[in-house]
């Protein structure tokens, strides 16, 4: 097993748990127990070579590293995926329950097909990802996870019915909020298909400016069409203007956009505060 200090963690710990598991033993050379895991350990890592990486991380010569992730008993023994901690354990416990910790860290070959998908719409490669995620799923219909990856793709492309369909498939345990968001943003698009385009609403709004649903209406078909700045713009002034049912309405649908527009964080935070300066 390979000794690791503050200098090397983030390469061979964090980074390298974005390839593979890798499994981390903070010990100490005074620490008995430690010495007792220690061959149990450098024996696992000879046995998943290629599949999990194993390290050690001595507490006492890296003591910041051992404060930043809650050591105070060793050994501890920790998992990392994807930079993140994701199980571990403490003290000395037998071989065959180490084994199956860290067989719960190998992915499946449905999880091994996801994480290639996940790269490849990162690549905007979108099509070969859908093909990919079909298979995942096919490969272990349990992997909620393939399907919000899915759906959230095929909402991105417009695709709302099919994403709608995959979206169904997802058990409500399963539903995190990834799946939340493709699911407003299915129902944005519910809301908004049955809408006029925003030229006519525009021009509707034009001869008759203190018409609110005609407002609301064309916020939700910028909010539709993605503009939401646009959105939030129109919906504002139905607050700002109104003390009844409008107001209300307005004021979900910009909760709405604000769940929808997460990659646009300046966006939000400006549009939250007029929204609470509106309301009060």
């Amino acid at each position: 097993m390979q000794e690791v200090g503050s200098d090397r963690f983030p390469a061979d710990v964090l980074e390298a748990s974005k390839t593979i598991p890798v499994v981390v033993d903070f010990w100490a050379p005074w620490c008995g127990p430690c010495r007792a895991l220690s061959p149990v350990l450098e024996k696992l890592a000879k046995a998943y070579a290629g599949k999990v990486s194993f390290v050690k991380i001595n507490t006492d010569e890296n003591q910041e590293i051992a404060a930043r992730f809650g050591i105070r008993s060793i050994p501890n023994v920790k998992a990392f995926s994807n930079g993140k901690v994701v199980n571990e354990f403490s003290g000395v416990i037998p071989e065959s329950a180490i084994r199956t910790f860290v067989d719960r860290l190998i992915p499946s070959p449905g999880e091994t097909k996801l994480a290639v998908a996940r790269e490849l719409i990162s690549a905007g490669k979108t099509l070969e990802a859908e093909s990919i995620l079909r298979e995942a799923i096919g490969l272990d219909a349990a992997l909620h996870a393939a399907r919000t990856e899915l759906a959230e793709l095929l909402s991105r492309r417009s695709e709302y019915e099919d994403a709608q369909i995959i979206l169904s498939q997802i058990p409500e345990e399963a539903f995190d909020d990834r799946a939340k968001q493709v699911q407003v943003r299915i129902e944005q698009w519910n809301t908004g298909k049955r809408l006029p385009s925003v030229a006519v609403l525009e021009a509707a709004l034009g001869a008759s400016p203190g018409d609110l649903q005609l407002r609301i209406q064309l916020g939700q078909r910028h909010a539709t069409d993605g503009q939401y700045e646009s959105a939030l713009a129109e919906f504002l002034k139905v607050i700002e203007t109104d003390r009844g049912e409008f107001r209300e309405i307005a004021r979900q649908a910009m909760l709405r956009i604000f769940t929808l527009a997460d990659g646009a964080p300046e966006l939000i935070a400006r549009y939250r505060r007029q929204l609470a300066s509106a309301l009060h």
